[in-house]
């Protein structure tokens, strides 16, 4: 009798104890975790993918993304049970981040950058997850299915994509580099999945290289009809003339070293690295400035023979070349008749790695459609490029373009009409 009191009372100590213990998603959760996830979320531009435009609920999804294949639609990761993850345990969470298996088994498609959420550490996934359970609003909303044509709405596929191109470790430091070193390596191959945009991709969509081992890795992607500059060390097109603080001062504001923030950048400043300690800045700066020069392209001699008389012409007003008149009526008086720009107004072109680039996707959008800087907390108010589509032709456009790569010291390839008719087509402008 007393031994099945004894197992009777064990039961009920071990069944109160059980009811004592919740789960991860309805335990009372820890603020500073929560706090330490938000930082996080933000570091990895959670919401700049999965908001919709024009007022969509964060974080709700619908955002269509453009790939290759069609559009991709982002999904409702809110608490929402019924439309977001709000039934994900924190096995489901990670393995969505760093698999692209979502709960269920339904492959998600790479434009979701889980090969590089794949190097996520423990620590930092319970944070995110501890964020996105208790401290999102949740959304009683689906966003719209993605629809993709056939063959590439076979979502079994990407079970023999995830072989072939997806790593699967966690990040891992190396000894022979600094705690810097290693910190901005993280968040760089990481959270910031900065080589989803920066890095080329194969004709599987799949990026050349995740980590700085690749010779592809961060020379610059083309994605939606924005070129993603090249982040190694070349001189011309890339990083080697920038320094790291302004690199760190770029990504804080969108303005840094006279080079201001174009393009889908613009948002990941606004959502994402504005919100971004020093430290952390400072350590990506510093990891993006140890790559060694990459594919290179372009070239900045301003104290050639060249350069001097080009200089000298458009102080004067002197010149003859092609696009010259156009840009002494229409860019000198922001980016100034040197191409010296305005600091934290215009950017500089005199040199700047965007104007040099082989790519000229980036550089040709922006004469056709305009554009803006970011508007940030701690930066200058936002500035706007006007659109030249419907004042130069395509001719002219192309001039201009190309008078800006071969003066001042800039020395990069002439840009054509067809290049800016085809871009044109490509975004229906």
């Amino acid at each position: 009798m007393k031994r099945a009191t004894a197992l009777l009372a064990c039961l009920v100590a071990l069944t109160e104890q059980a009811h004592a213990q919740p789960t991860a998603q309805t335990a009372q959760p820890d603020q500073t975790l929560i706090a330490r996830g938000e930082y996080l979320a933000r570091a990895g531009d959670c919401a700049g993918c999965h908001t919709a435009p024009q007022g969509g609920a964060p974080f709700a999804g619908g955002l269509g993304m453009a790939s290759p294949f069609g559009t991709i639609v982002s999904s409702n990761i809110t608490p929402d049970k019924q439309y977001g993850i709000g039934e994900y345990t924190y096995d489901d969470f990670a393995r969505t981040l760093r698999e692209g298996v979502a709960r269920g088994g339904k492959h998600l498609y790479p434009a979701m950058p889980y090969p590089s959420f794949s190097k996520i550490g423990d620590n930092d996934m319970q944070a995110l997850y501890a964020y996105f359970m208790h401290g999102v609003q949740a959304v009683s909303k689906p966003p719209p299915p993605t629809r993709l044509p056939f063959p590439f709405n076979q979502r079994w596929a990407l079970v023999f994509w995830n072989l072939a191109f997806a790593p699967n470790e966690a990040y891992a430091p190396h000894p022979e580099h600094d705690a810097q070193w290693n910190r901005g390596a993280y968040l760089v191959q990481s959270l910031g999945h900065c080589g989803a945009c920066h890095t080329p991709r194969g004709p599987a969509y799949e990026e050349r290289g995740y980590t700085e081992s690749s010779e592809q890795y961060l020379t610059g992607g083309v994605n939606d009809h924005w070129f993603a500059p090249n982040l190694t060390g070349d001189s011309g097109s890339g990083l080697g003339r920038v320094r790291e603080q302004e690199i760190a001062a770029f990504l804080k504001s969108g303005h840094g070293g006279g080079l201001v923030t174009f393009g889908s950048m613009v948002q990941v400043v606004e959502d994402s690295t504005q919100y971004m300690n020093g430290d952390d800045l400072n350590a990506i700066a510093h990891y993006l400035k140890s790559l060694p020069p990459r594919r290179a392209s372009g070239a900045y001699v301003p104290q050639s023979l060249a350069a001097r008389q080009t200089t000298a012409a458009t102080r004067t007003g002197n010149i003859e070349r092609p696009g010259a008149g156009i840009y002494l009526s229409f860019c000198a008086k922001c980016h100034g008749a040197e191409g010296e720009g305005t600091p934290q107004k215009y950017p500089k072109l005199a040199g700047n790695p965007a104007v040099l680039s082989a790519d000229t996707t980036s550089l040709t959008r922006l004469m056709v459609e305009g554009g803006n800087s970011p508007a940030t907390k701690q930066g200058p108010p936002r500035k706007n490029m006007p659109a030249y589509s419907d004042k130069l032709t395509d001719t002219e456009m192309a001039q201009v373009l190309t008078f800006i790569r071969t003066t001042w010291g800039n020395n990069a390839s002439p840009i054509t009409t067809r290049d800016v008719t085809q871009l044109r087509a490509d975004i229906h402008k």
